[in-house]
């Protein structure tokens, strides 16, 4: 079992900054894959990005240049950081753990207004 707990979401105007953490606690040597999604009213959830064990990044191309997805082994901490923020970018975003078993956190509310 693999439990995330997310922080950093929060309301914030267009052209600002949020970093989001993901904090992973138990059988974390199973995960292979950590990503941060997002699901907007109306619409499917989405990926935004993901790092693998090896270190791969990837990104969806509306936020490549503008948010950064990183790791600290030592914490189990996933961090987004999330620049130049705008208004389609609000959503709550959910972090993922990929493993023999997928394990979503509760999801933490991205707000950015115009």
């Amino acid at each position: 079992q693999v439990q995330l707990v997310e922080s950093g979401g929060g309301l914030v105007q267009a052209g600002g900054s949020l970093r989001l953490s993901c904090a992973a606690s138990g059988s974390f040597f199973s995960i292979n894959r950590m990503g941060w999604y997002r699901q907007a009213p109306g619409k499917q959830r989405e990926l935004v990005a993901a790092v693998t064990r090896d270190g791969s990044t990837e990104y969806r191309d509306s936020v490549k240049g503008r948010f950064t997805i990183s790791r600290d082994s030592d914490k189990n901490t996933v961090y987004l950081q999330m620049n130049s923020l705008k208004p389609e970018d609000t959503a709550v975003y959910y972090c993922l753990a990929e493993g023999r078993a997928d394990y979503w956190g509760q999801g933490t509310q991205v707000t950015v207004s115009s």
